[in-house]
C-alpha cells in the first residue's frame, strides 16, 4: 500500500516534504514521486524506482534542486506520480492512493466521450492518470474531486497541488486516512501545514496533529490555515488491516494507536486460550508486524516474549519484495536469522499478522523446528483471509484460490461454493470452520492452530464494529 504527503509553506517546503513522504511504511511499494511547486510559477517533479533501495537514496539529489513553498509527494504501489496537468481547471499537480475496481469501465466510458490515455508498460492505464481525466471532465477541482468520489467503486484519496494550496480528499468510505499537521516557531506563529496519509510521518518534522479528514472530507490546506469544503459523511468503512499489518507502530488511525491496538489483539487472543491444554515456554511474533501482538499475548498469558529469530535489514531493504511468489519466500527466509539457543526443546507461541498463502509461515515453522523447536503453536492475528480486497491494493494474489482458506474450501466443497456454505466457513463456531482450520493447521505444519476471532479482533479497536471494514475476512461489502 502505499502514501502521500504535502506541505504548504510560508518558506521552501522541500525537506519537509522529502521526509514526510520518506517516514511512511514502504511495503512493497515500487514508485516515488515529489512535485514542487516553484515560486517561478512552475512545478518541478522528480519520479524514481524504489523497489530495490531506500526512498532516501533516490532523492537526496534532488530535493536540493526542488525549492518553493507548496509540494506533494507520495510512495506508490507501482503507479509513477504525481503527475502534472495543464487543463481547464489550471495547472496542478495530482497524486493518489488506493484502488479503482470499475477502472476498465471508466476508461471506456471517458474514451467514447473523446479521451485519451498514456499507456504503462504491460497496456496498463496509469490509475492517477484517469482520477486527473475523470477531475478534468468538471468546471472546478473541487467538483471533479466530487464527480471522483461519486463515480468509482473501490477507494481513492487524493492530494492536488495548486499555486495558492493543496486540496486533500479522503476516499467516500474513508478506507485509507489522511491527517492535517500544522508547525509553528517558537512564538507561536504558524509557519506551515501539511496534510499525511500518515500521521506520525510529520511529528519529528514539528508538527503537531491538527484534523482527521473524515470519510469523502475534501479540505483546502494554505501555510495558515486549512478550510473544509464538503463535510464528511455519516458512513465509514476504514480497513482493518491498518492496524493489523500496514500501519507502522506510531501510527494512529480514527485515534487509535497502532501498537496499543496490537498488544489488545494479543491480549484477545491469548484470553481465548486459557480454555486450551498448551504450557507455551514463550510467546514470539513473527517481525515486525507480529511483534506487538505477542508482547500483548505475553502480558496477558504470563509467559516471557522472546525473539527466536531477528530480522536482518541492512541490506534488505523493507520495500524490497519481489512479485514473483518463490522470490519472496526466498527473500523471507533470508531475512530472518535463528537464535538457536532460545529455539532448541522449547515450546513457541508463534504469533503472525496474518495467513494468506501460508507459504512463508509454512517455512518459517519448519524453520523452527529444524532448529530444534519441541512445539510451535501459531495464533494469527486476524481471521482466515477468505476474499481478496476489491477496495485497496492489500495483496499480489492473482485469484482467490491463492488464499489457503479457499484452497481447503475448494478441497471440502468443490469448485462452485455457494455463498451460504462459504458463510459457514468463515464463522468461527460452526463445524466446518473447525474443520477448516484443522486443515490448515495439517498442511503448514503448526503444533496447534487458532485464529483470532472476527468480534475479538475488531473489539481490540475500540471503535464501533460498523465503521471497519471486513470484507477479506467475511465477505460483507
Amino acid at each position: 500500500m502505499g502514501g502521500v504527503f504535502g506541505v504548504a509553506s510560508k518558506d521552501d517546503c522541500s525537506l519537509d516534504l522529502f521526509f514526510g513522504v520518506d517516514y511512511h511504511s514502504h511495503l512493497g511499494t515500487k514508485k516515488g514521486g515529489l512535485a514542487v511547486y516553484k515560486n517561478d510559477g512552475s512545478f518541478q517533479r522528480s519520479i524514481h524506482n524504489i523497489s530495490n533501495s531506500p526512498f532516501r537514496t533516490k532523492f537526496d539529489t534532488d530535493i536540493g534542486n526542488m525549492k518553493g513553498p507548496i509540494g506533494i509527494g507520495c510512495i506508490s504501489d507501482y503507479e509513477a506520480q504525481p503527475l502534472l496537468a495543464r487543463s481547464h481547471l489550471g495547472r496542478f499537480a495530482i497524486t493518489t492512493v488506493g484502488a479503482v475496481a470499475n477502472k476498465e469501465e471508466l476508461i471506456k466510458e471517458l474514451m467514447e466521450n473523446g479521451g485519451s490515455f498514456l499507456e504503462m508498460s504491460g497496456g496498463e492505464v496509469n490509475q492517477t492518470e484517469l482520477i486527473l481525466a475523470l477531475i478534468n471532465t468538471q468546471k472546478t477541482i473541487v467538483d471533479g474531486i466530487r464527480y471522483v468520489q461519486s463515480k468509482i467503486e473501490g477507494s481513492i484519496s487524493m492530494l492536488i497541488a495548486t499555486a495558492d494550496g493543496i486540496y486533500g480528499a479522503r476516499d467516500k468510505l474513508g478506507r485509507t486516512p489522511l491527517h492535517i499537521g500544522i508547525k509553528k516557531d517558537n512564538n507561536g506563529s504558524i509557519l506551515s501545514h501539511c496534510i499525511s496519509f500518515e500521521n506520525f510521518a510529520y511529528m519529528n518534522l514539528g508538527y503537531k496533529d491538527e484534523h482527521e479528514l473524515g470519510p469523502a472530507e475534501i479540505v483546502f490546506i494554505t501555510s495558515d490555515r486549512y478550510e473544509v469544503i464538503q463535510q464528511p459523511a455519516d458512513k465509514m468503512k476504514i480497513c482493518t488491516f491498518l492496524w493489523i499489518y500496514y500501519g507502522y507502530p506510531t501510527a494512529c488511525y480514527e485515534g487509535v494507536n497502532v501498537e496499543t491496538m496490537r498488544y489488545n489483539c494479543g491480549k484477545y487472543l491469548a484470553m481465548r486460550d486459557k480454555d486450551s491444554n498448551i504450557h507455551p515456554d514463550y510467546a514470539a511474533g513473527v517481525p515486525d508486524s507480529g511483534t506487538a501482538h505477542a508482547v500483548g499475548y505475553a502480558n496477558e498469558a504470563g509467559i516471557p516474549f522472546t525473539r527466536p529469530f531477528i530480522k536482518y535489514t541492512p541490506t534488505w531493504p523493507r520495500s524490497f519484495m519481489p512479485t514473483n511468489q518463490e522470490q519472496r519466500n526466498l527473500i523471507a527466509h533470508m531475512k530472518l536469522i535463528p537464535v538457536p539457543q532460545l529455539i532448541k526443546d522449547k515450546s513457541i507461541l508463534l504469533i503472525d499478522d496474518s495467513i494468506v498463502r501460508g507459504t512463508q509461515l509454512r517455512e518459517t515453522t519448519d524453520f523452527l523446528y529444524q532448529s530444534g523447536a519441541k512445539e510451535v503453536h501459531v495464533r494469527p492475528a486476524c481471521p482466515p483471509i477468505m476474499f481478496g480486497c476489491k477496495y485497496l491494493n492489500f495483496s499480489r494474489s492473482k485469484s482467490e484460490m491463492d488464499l489457503i482458506a479457499r484452497r481447503v474450501v475448494k478441497k471440502f466443497e468443490g469448485e462452485d461454493v455457494k455463498p451460504e456454505v462459504l458463510a459457514k466457513y468463515c464463522d468461527p463456531d460452526t463445524p466446518e470452520y473447525e474443520k477448516m482450520q484443522e486443515e490448515i493447521r495439517k498442511q503448514l505444519h503448526f503444533t496447534t492452530l487458532r485464529f483470532h476471532r472476527l468480534d475479538d479482533m475488531l473489539d481490540s479497536t475500540g471503535l464501533d464494529h460498523c465503521k471497519l471494514c471486513t470484507y477479506c475476512w467475511n465477505g460483507q461489502e
